[in-house]
């Protein structure tokens, strides 16, 4: 992305949420070290990891601010952020697993703000080092090299797809999130698709920047990616409006499967055989996420990804 010069000279604040972080925390802290653009506050919110963790951003020099593992949530610890950097203008959200791709990552997700219209930007994911193919491929097709800027009638073309953001890497304008209540603070996961979709409502617009990259993926097994897919599905359920508005994911979805049985059949022919095993499962966890009210909480627990959301549900 070219230089370009922001409005005013924004304040900028990077948060990081961790839980037992020491283990990748040198990549971590070498790609924000190595920015161009130094935030001007560096926030750690950390779960009470039992590693190393908390000395180790002490060390650093970043604000460590401790919290129970119980009191964390995806919505509502990006909140206490947002209420711990009070000066903060521009607030940008970093998981522990995501490492900086290059000096510039920063520099150019926030140069998206000079675009008044823009609430929200992220960047673009790529597949960390000795990736899978199922692992890269999900990455490639989620994250292209193009960038895009969507705003509220972009719906009728991309769907639900119009909110598609992550908050590995994104950044916030806080006038704009504060405007529409923050995150929401009790969500099992998706609390940077629900923020976006307000934002969108309110005539922002959402920017995804292709050359802000951060090495952030996961290889899921399929049981996996089934406690993954319920967790969405519990998500859809309980915010119903999302599709309501945006409408559904199911010509997406098709165009993922398809493409990802491409990918497989020219780098990883053996592992055609499970895609489809993969795929089912995705396709029966979010079916039983859509109908989480019908399980008891001792089910649902056991079958989430995130069951500590549902000690507190």
């Amino acid at each position: 992305m070219a230089d370009i010069n922001l409005p005013l000279p924004l304040r900028l604040a990077l948060i990081v949420p961790t839980l037992n972080a020491a283990a990748g925390w040198q990549r971590l802290l070498g790609g924000i070290q190595s920015q161009n653009l130094q935030p001007d506050n560096i926030l750690v919110i950390d779960s009470s990891s039992r590693d190393e963790t908390s000395k180790l951003v002490r060390a650093a020099g970043f604000q460590l601010v401790t919290i129970a593992p119980k009191d964390f949530n995806h919505g509502r610890t990006r909140q206490l952020a947002l209420q711990l950097v009070p000066q903060a203008e521009i607030l940008v959200y970093l998981t522990q697993d995501a490492v900086l791709a290059d000096a510039n990552a920063l520099r150019d997700l926030v140069a998206s703000f000079a675009d008044s219209r823009v609430a929200l930007a992220y960047g673009r994911q790529l597949p960390r080092q000795h990736a899978g193919a199922v692992e890269a491929h999900a990455r490639l097709f989620n994250y292209p090299d193009q960038s895009q800027v969507r705003c509220f009638a972009d719906r009728q073309q991309f769907g639900i797809k119009t909110v598609f953001c992550s908050n590995s890497f994104a950044a916030y304008r806080r006038s704009a999130l504060e405007e529409v209540g923050g995150f929401p603070e009790h969500v099992i996961l998706g609390e940077d698709m629900v923020t976006a979709a307000r934002l969108l409502q309110k005539e922002y617009c959402i920017a995804y920047v292709s050359s802000a990259c951060v090495f952030h993926s996961h290889g899921y097994s399929v049981a996996q990616e089934f406690r993954r897919y319920f967790d969405t599905g519990v998500l859809h359920r309980r915010e119903p409006w999302l599709q309501h508005v945006f409408g559904h994911a199911g010509d997406e979805g098709m165009r993922f499967v398809y493409s990802e049985l491409r990918y497989l059949a020219c780098r990883a022919p053996w592992l055609l055989p499970v895609a489809p095993l993969r795929t089912a499962a995705k396709w029966i966890g979010y079916r039983l996420g859509c109908m989480e009210n019908l399980l008891s909480t001792g089910v649902k627990r056991a079958i989430s990804m995130h069951g500590i959301f549902w000690d507190e549900d």
